[in-house]
């Protein structure tokens, strides 16, 4: 049985070392972030962060959730969270597509970070906002192999608005997965078609493209 990055697989326990030679490293996650009143000065803004992680086994996905959350926060916060989060989650070194709506994000590791450790973690225009979260991200994303892409926001995608609504509830409800859990992106698909009509050209049992 192939072995995949995942924590706690559905078809088996990888609480030991990774002995599988030929497991699977891509990783695909969608990653979203929520802040709840961050409209009001005068008031700390509830937050959350979540993302799905799915892997192709070569016959059908693997996929698992994870979400955490912070009483006040910002919305440029939860976005580096939901990164660090999803890829402290893979147990071993990975090829992965990092998909969030985040330009801070993704424009902050694709572009801005190599220039601020050229100069000592500094940018020209003064301090660089979260830095210890931006340090902590780039000491994970060192581990792996990591593709970062921008998906516009709330324009139907189904992944990224099954993100949203993990970290939204994570916001509100002020709870955390405590690691990758298994998904319930399927179900809630399944509800979005039936209950609003959305999603009916999704194949999400299809393989990955190539």
């Amino acid at each position: 049985m192939t072995s995949t990055p995942l924590e706690r697989p559905v078809r088996q326990s990888l609480e030991g070392p990774v002995s599988d030679p030929n497991p699977s490293r891509a990783v695909w996650i969608h990653a979203d972030e929520s802040c709840l009143g961050n409209q009001f000065q005068d008031r700390a803004s509830p937050g959350g962060a979540a993302g799905l992680v799915e892997v192709w086994t070569g016959d059908g996905w693997e996929r698992r959730d994870y979400w955490i959350s912070e009483p006040g926060t910002t919305n440029n916060r939860m976005a580096l969270r939901s990164a660090i989060e999803g890829l402290s989650g893979l147990r071993y070194p990975c090829e992965v597509r990092f998909v969030s709506d985040s330009q801070y994000l993704v424009k902050g590791m694709s572009e801005w970070i190599h220039g601020w450790k050229r100069r000592g973690w500094k940018r020209k225009g003064g301090a660089i906002e979260n830095v210890e979260l931006w340090k902590e991200l780039d000491r994970e994303a060192a581990r792996h192999k990591v593709r970062w892409e921008w998906v516009r926001g709330h324009a139907g995608h189904p992944r990224n608005e099954y993100a949203n609504d993990l970290a939204v509830r994570a916001a509100r409800e002020q709870d955390a997965s405590n690691g990758l859990v298994p998904s319930g992106f399927e179900e809630w698909l399944e509800r979005q078609r039936e209950e609003k009509g959305r999603y009916l050209d999704e194949f999400e049992f299809t393989p990955p493209e190539v």
